[in-house]
């Protein structure tokens, strides 16, 4: 679910952003008094995610429209399918139109692409997630969108889970060194996860007694080895550029779960335009 609250926040930011001062152009042809409706048409295939973030923004700009989808979000939808309907004054239709396709046209992107990875997968056990690579102050968003898309989420901030990655180990002196700090200053239940880039690694992150491990940036062949050494005894993140063309092959090695920071950090919109009638 969505902290509506916290969304409510990022939109109004947003759209103070947007208008500045004011529609110039919508006020200069239309009083608030005049009203319009449209629909929001898919252009292409995909997973539709961000609707109530949509509806926000025709909602919040004064003085309102009516928003209501015609699809929930982690649907599919084709090209040329109506995904919403929007009523109500003109200046606040066309002064959020923008505004609320931006965030409609990423988020439903993300999901989109999330989908994808995860019907690659399928036939394995590993399930994907995604990472911190996402737009700074729409983290909240882009993780919504990951799980609408069939993925999982990782971390969503620094204070979610211990996560000892390669600068912390060297800063640290030691994979065992910086699991044994940590663990004197967690919580008894807090679990711990350590970035690993060879066997070696492997093995002293497992004497350490740490419950997950991430491969990061192995070749698939390593992979596999890795998860025959660790042999259940933790759990297995691999990570570090994976893209669509290899995420099955990565799948194959038998890790746990496969991060992908594309999901987030590059992902292209889906096409969505609202058209007037």
């Amino acid at each position: 679910m969505l902290n509506m609250l916290a969304v409510t926040e990022i939109v109004k930011r947003a759209l103070e952003e947007d208008l500045g001062a004011g529609d110039l152009t919508s006020s200069a042809l239309f009083t608030p008094a005049d009203r319009g409706r449209g629909e929001i048409i898919a252009r292409q295939e995909g997973i539709i995610a961000g609707l109530p973030v949509a509806g926000l923004a025709f909602q919040l700009l004064p003085p309102g429209c009516t928003f209501t989808p015609l699809v929930t979000d982690g649907s599919q939808v084709a090209a040329g399918q109506r995904v919403a309907r929007v009523e109500g004054s003109l200046v606040a239709l066309l002064g959020a139109e923008r505004m609320a396709l931006n965030f409609l046209q990423r988020l439903s992107g993300i999901a989109t692409m999330t989908s994808r990875y995860v019907e690659l997968v399928k036939p394995y056990k590993a399930k994907i997630c995604d990472t911190r690579k996402t737009v700074p102050g729409l983290r909240l968003l882009d993780k919504y969108a990951v799980r609408m898309g069939g993925g999982l989420n990782h971390r969503l901030n620094l204070g979610d889970a211990v996560l000892l990655k390669d600068n912390h180990i060297k800063a640290a002196g030691s994979i065992t060194a910086a699991v044994a700090r940590v663990r004197r200053a967690i919580p008894l239940t807090t679990k711990i996860e350590v970035e690993v880039e060879n066997l070696a690694q492997v093995e002293e992150a497992l004497a350490a007694g740490v419950e997950l491990i991430m491969l990061d940036n192995m070749s698939p062949p390593e992979m596999r080895r890795a998860v025959e050494v660790i042999g259940g005894r933790a759990l297995v993140e691999a990570s570090g550029g994976i893209t669509l063309d290899r995420v099955a092959e990565v799948a194959a090695t038998g890790v746990d779960y496969i991060s992908v920071g594309a999901l987030t950090h590059s992902v292209a919109a889906l096409d969505l335009s609202l058209e007037l009638f």
